[in-house]
């Protein structure tokens, strides 16, 4: 176990909807809860060494990565390999698992084939979960009944990245596109390739997609290619970052600036100029998870190939690192 503690890799997170928990999930098919209200508001008298560890380590049954998170009300949901499963927040949030309330499979065209459930947004608008999976393919499950509502087929390679907003679905592959998708028909109506762009190009890491979000005027997006910032209607790309990483797997908006991470000493806050307004040291080499909430306090939690996770309150540095251990 000593080595998959120094090489743990955290894929994802997310907070519960009661803002008391961080959940984050590894390679190692382990869920790791971390208690915010003791990390962030410690009682001196009552500090222990291990106040900044997991107070649950779950392990799910068949061990398979934890690939992607995503959190209802009712539901923590977790993407792992061929299945999507609900799991209830009291479970979760005790020393003891039990079942989850429901599992998706998700069975791809071979049976020796692995489907990676590499991403998950849930629409509270629709109560729909949709899945960027391993098989090319986005799949929308309706979480009333559990059915397959839609499928989305367009990637020609595995899918990195969706993010949904409004009635528009973005997703981002290893093929090199990025897809605009109508979540009401299920129709692609915008297909966009960065490394045909030879400002954005970067032939030698290559023209993967990492991750690609969605503003209201905007679409940000990098990987093997820059990141960059791209106007959703002309569909140029308006700014061209340069920040000096070697891959780009995190990107989304806050508060009129781009936040940015990968393979990368920093995650970055970025004006939509092009000018880096904050570097924030990282523990991970490559980061491969920063989520940011602003209630009921601020928090910016940054998770990759380490089994530190970094922990910011001002979103300017780095206040305190998690173990997930």
């Amino acid at each position: 176990m000593l080595d998959k503690i120094i090489y743990n890799t955290v894929l994802c997170q997310t907070f519960s909807p009661c803002g008391k928990y961080l959940i984050a999930g590894n390679i190692y098919g382990q869920i790791a809860v971390f208690d915010l209200d003791s990390i962030l508001n410690p009682v001196i008298e009552l500090l222990t060494a291990d106040y900044n560890r997991p107070k649950h380590l779950h392990l799910l049954g068949n061990g398979a990565q934890i690939c992607s998170l995503a959190s209802t009300e009712n539901f923590l949901i977790v993407g792992t390999v061929n299945e999507i499963s609900g799991w209830d927040w009291k479970s979760i949030v005790h020393s003891k698992l039990s079942k989850p309330k429901w599992v998706v499979k998700i069975t791809s065209q071979s049976s020796f084939e692995q489907t990676d459930v590499n991403s998950l947004w849930y629409s509270e608008q629709e109560n729909k979960i949709y899945a960027g999976c391993g098989d090319n393919k986005v799949y929308v499950y309706d979480l009333e009944d559990g059915k397959l509502v839609n499928k989305y087929d367009g990637h020609n390679d595995y899918i990195h990245s969706i993010h949904g907003r409004a009635q528009q679905l973005i997703s981002a592959g290893e093929d090199g596109l990025v897809m605009l998708w109508d979540t009401r028909t299920g129709k692609s109506h915008i297909k966009l390739e960065p490394h045909a762009n030879a400002k954005v190009a970067r032939p030698d890491i290559g023209k993967w997609i990492g991750s690609a979000t969605l503003g209201d005027d905007w679409i940000v997006c990098g990987g093997g290619p820059r990141l960059s910032l791209w106007h959703l209607r002309s569909l140029d790309a308006v700014t061209v970052f340069d920040i000096p990483d070697h891959g780009i797997h995190v990107s989304f908006f806050h508060d009129d600036c781009v936040v940015a991470g990968g393979a990368a000493k920093y995650l970055y806050q970025l004006s939509y100029s092009g000018e880096v307004k904050v570097e924030l040291p990282v523990s991970a080499t490559t980061v491969y998870s920063a989520i940011l909430r602003t209630n009921p306090n601020n928090l910016l939690a940054i998770a990759g190939s380490s089994p530190e996770i970094d922990i910011c309150t001002s979103f300017n540095y780095r206040d305190q690192v998690l173990h997930f251990r």
